[in-house]
């Protein structure tokens, strides 16, 4: 009854665990927060151990402290006069790369130079693999009003799946760029991103929402590119929840982002500081470059201008690196997908259970620790190599922190259980199955025990051994169950009128003993003579609703010279006297 009451309360407990979990915002934000941390981890050991080779045709002009340092010297202000990026593109188109994308975002007339922006304008006219950025945002329409886009940047989406929710990112503002620039080319893409609660950005957007509309990220629509799909306007979630690219799925997450794996540290790509290349078209033949099929992206790396993210494997990480990252993802088709719930849970289950089996079924506690972090370890590893080579984010922290729940009440249960089993065992071995009494085995132990006791700290203590008078003359008066029934009895009535601390065995067949500790003889005497006379006035109830009255003969010695020290000569004391009280007419105490 007992297991199956603490088995109940544990399934309780533990489903209360599950559902607080599942429920509690609290609970949930911080293991959230830990799944997260231990996503960076996996990443950062991934991209240090150089499991993850990023695309080496992807490079990175880079606009770093030298260049910029470069740019006020030489040409007195910032930003970059637009005619400049127009030479520069020019100069990178003389050598066919696959693409140039600009993470910068031209804004606005610059007053100084008033046919820069002309300029810049005609290289989008001239080139279709030239891209460039813009963003939205929520500003206040009294600040900035959100002007209506152009169709040929917006693209249709198809949702198939019922748990993405594409409308998730949708932005009331936008900041405009160059309107030549939007007139003259459809290569624009929003540079928006998302960081986490933590700061850090682990995600992207696939698609913004703006006037009811779609608007694609800048990477998406550079590789696109690089995948011979640059006109594509059509776009299809199936109901997997998967972006559809030709062969390429890419998995898409409930609120329409993806998640992205990362190939290292800042300065993973190949960096051309901008200066280089500035003295490059400037003829300073000691700057040589390749770009022949090349990705090209522009973009700042110095810190000043404030493009600066926090990633999974860097806390200093340039904006223009998480483009390189987001198209480096989809085209080799390493985007990062992360289990559905029901997956977590019933991995969850399984560790949970396999717990469970382990510590009900292995008794060493050592060997149940060792086999349940064994356990979580190989968790840990699979997720990890699932995480290397099938792109998968399998969670860890939550899964975990129940199994280690399950581990401990499941402990705590069983412990409870074989204290319990112990206690039954140990008492089944110390006591008389008819009355309830220590047995014989136990009273030999204690009387040893007390003997040792009484030697070594100079105490006393007494033994009285009694019998019931004429019982074999009653059981067959009366049959054995009544004298079964008068047994339970006389042991019951001397329990309740003996203290706590003295031990009331049976002797054997009708006879009991009473040790009684720290108690000198006389006392002792007093406590028979007491006894005997309770059950001399006590009517027995017998079997059939009979009753009958009896008596008891008792027998008191104690521990010291005149009775012995040794427990077989002080039983044999009390017992020669219990004999004694019986010669001389029973019911009395000797």
């Amino acid at each position: 009854m007992l297991k199956k009451i603490l088995y109940t309360l544990w399934i309780l407990i533990l489903g209360f665990l599950i559902i607080f979990g599942l429920k509690n915002g609290n609970y949930k934000t911080f293991i959230s927060s830990m799944e997260n941390r231990s996503f960076d981890i996996r990443q950062d050991y991934i991209s240090s151990a150089g499991l993850r080779k990023h695309n080496n045709n992807i490079i990175i002009i880079a606009i770093d402290d030298a260049s910029y340092e470069y740019i006020l010297e030489k040409y007195g202000e910032w930003p970059l006069d637009r005619s400049i990026y127009a030479k520069l593109t020019d100069y990178i188109e003389s050598q066919s790369p696959k693409s140039i994308a600009f993470d910068l975002m031209f804004v606005k007339s610059i007053k100084s130079s008033s046919n820069s922006d002309e300029a810049l304008i005609d290289i989008f006219k001239k080139y279709d693999n030239v891209y460039t950025a813009m963003n939205l945002d929520n500003q206040d329409q009294d600040l900035r009003k959100g002007t209506i886009l152009p169709d040929k940047l917006s693209i249709n989406v198809e949702n198939k799946s019922n748990k993405i929710d594409t409308k998730y990112y949708e932005f009331t503002n936008c900041r405009n760029i160059l309107d030549g620039i939007i007139n003259s080319t459809s290569n624009i893409g929003m540079i928006n991103v998302l960081r986490g609660d933590d700061g850090v950005l682990r995600q992207m957007p696939l698609f913004l929402n703006y006037n009811g509309k779609y608007y694609p990220q800048l990477a998406l629509k550079v590789a696109l590119n690089s995948l011979e799909m640059k006109d594509k306007k059509d776009f299809e979630i199936n109901k997997k929840g998967e972006l559809i690219l030709g062969d390429y799925k890419i998995p898409v997450n409930n609120d329409g982002s993806v998640i992205l794996n990362w190939y290292g540290k800042t300065g993973t790509y190949e960096h051309i500081s901008l200066y280089k290349l500035l003295k490059a078209i400037e003829g300073d033949k000691n700057y040589k470059f390749d770009f022949k099929d090349k990705i090209v992206y522009f973009g700042a790396t110095v810190s000043s201008l404030s493009d600066i993210k926090t990633v999974p494997v860097d806390k200093v990480y340039p904006g223009v690196e998480v483009q390189a990252t987001y198209v480096n993802n989809i085209l080799d088709n390493s985007i990062i997908k992360k289990t559905d719930k029901s997956i977590n849970i019933l991995i969850t289950l399984i560790l949970v259970i396999l717990t469970i089996g382990i510590v009900l079924s292995i008794d060493s506690m050592p060997v149940i620790i060792g086999s349940t972090i064994t356990l979580y370890f190989i968790h840990v590893i699979l997720s990890y190599y699932l995480m290397i080579y099938y792109n998968l984010w399998v969670e860890i922290v939550a899964p975990i922190t129940f199994t280690v729940a399950a581990f401990v009440l499941t402990v705590i249960v069983k412990y409870l259980i074989k204290s319990r089993d112990f206690d039954e065992q140990y008492k089944l071995a110390t006591t008389d199955g008819l009355t309830d009494l220590y047995n014989h085995r136990y009273f030999q132990e204690q009387m040893q025990m007390y003997c040792a006791n009484a030697k070594r700290y100079e105490n006393v203590f007494s033994l009285i051994i009694l019998d019931i008078d004429f019982f074999k003359n009653f059981n067959d008066n009366f049959g054995h169950q009544s004298g079964d029934a008068v047994l339970r009895q006389v042991a019951s009535i001397i329990k309740k009128n003996v203290r706590a601390t003295d031990i009331v065995c049976r002797y054997g067949g009708e006879e009991m003993s009473i040790i009684l500790p720290n108690t000198p003889n006389d006392e002792a005497i007093n406590i028979a003579e007491k006894l005997c006379n309770i059950i001399s006035k006590h009517t027995f109830k017998l079997s059939n609703n009979r009753e009958s009255n009896l008596t008891i003969s008792l027998g008191v010695a104690t521990y010291g010279k005149k009775d012995g020290t040794e427990s077989s000569k002080i039983i044999e004391i009390a017992d020669k006297r219990l004999y004694h009280a019986k010669r001389n007419g029973r019911n009395r105490v000797n």
